[in-house]
């Protein structure tokens, strides 16, 4: 499983159109074969910035990710939202998505 985790601080004059935005761009990601995952959250600290976590089956799922239409449509407007470079966490491992954590179990 190939997890990738980014930052995005974006510009504030965009960021409470993000969502909306990358609304079409996540269904499309959503759909691919290979994707296991694919998560905004916001930040709690910073409303301009936000975490996307994605999950991808293996190296051709990723690489497929990258190489679609959606994802390069996306990066071509993406510029015009951001306030500084997205950084990224970009790790491979085994597991094939969420498991559950032991520490904590409903009563």
């Amino acid at each position: 499983m190939i997890l990738i985790v980014v930052k995005w601080q974006l510009r504030p004059d965009k960021v409470d159109s993000w969502l909306d935005q990358v609304s079409a761009f996540t269904d499309a990601t959503r759909a691919e074969p290979g994707n296991l995952f694919f998560e905004w959250s916001r930040s709690v600290d910073d409303p301009d910035t936000f975490l996307l976590v994605e999950g991808f089956a293996d190296d051709d799922a990723g690489a497929a990710h990258v190489g679609s239409e959606h994802f390069r449509t996306a990066i071509g407007w993406m510029p015009d939202w951001v306030a500084s470079t997205p950084k990224i966490i970009n790790i491979q491992g085994p597991g094939d998505g969420w498991g559950e954590m032991g520490e904590v179990i409903p009563r």
